[in-house]
């Protein structure tokens, strides 16, 4: 029960539980830069003038656009779901 809370998420987008940290962990880097540039735009508008929506776009792109869909689907389909708040779930949802 304890091992599906940490591998049922990684696993419905076709990553191991270490994939999806690494992958998690270079999205907050990416963010928090994107965040700051964001900031310093807000009060320097000459600065920084496409940086926040650079960062989206190459966010979206790793994580929509690039996703291996039927890797995932396979994935998702071998594992149960957790019970959230006594419904059941299936891994798709």
């Amino acid at each position: 029960m304890i091992k599906r809370a940490f591998t049922e998420h990684p696993a419905s987008v076709g990553e191991s539980y270490f994939e999806h940290m690494g992958m998690a962990l270079r999205f907050s880097a990416k963010m928090l830069l994107g965040g700051l540039a964001c900031l310093v735009h807000a009060f320097f508008p000459f600065l920084f003038v496409r940086t926040g929506s650079e960062c989206i776009d190459t966010l979206h792109e790793r994580m929509v656009t690039n996703r291996d869909r039927r890797k995932c689907a396979e994935t998702a389909a071998q594992m149960p779901a957790l019970p959230r708040d006594g419904a059941n779930l299936t891994a798709a949802e």
